[in-house]
């Protein structure tokens, strides 16, 4: 399958968009780095799974990218309480990131579903 039809991607990839226009004026280096480099892992880590030729391989990667989506989660988290994010646009995030972390969690099923077949 390719990656760039699924929604989780599009939906990860979108979101990496954000914080980098969000971020892209940002001074503190630190955070501004580790954001977008855990929001940029998501659909990264999507894609580079979806192209392995096993099973297994795709599961790997996909929880990586789940672990990314957590990251982040916790870093928008951080974000808002040192008042870097408001909290409207933080907690559209937190809800996107749950949601994204969702619909990793099927996708890995229907992955191990794949290699159990």
């Amino acid at each position: 399958m390719d990656f760039e039809r699924l929604n989780v991607w599009k939906r990860s990839a979108r979101l990496s968009a954000d914080l980098y226009r969000q971020f892209a004026d940002s001074r503190d280096f630190g955070f501004k780095d580790q954001i977008t480099r855990s929001g940029l892992s998501v659909p990264s880590n999507i894609a580079e799974g979806m192209t392995k030729p096993s099973a297994n391989d795709r599961i790997k990667f996909l929880y990586i990218a789940k672990g990314s989506c957590a990251e982040l989660r916790t870093q928008i988290y951080i974000g808002m309480e040192i008042g870097y994010i408001e909290r409207e646009k933080g907690y559209l995030w937190v809800t996107e990131t749950k949601e994204i972390a969702a619909m990793l969690t099927g996708l890995i099923r229907k992955q191990s579903d794949f290699s159990a077949g």
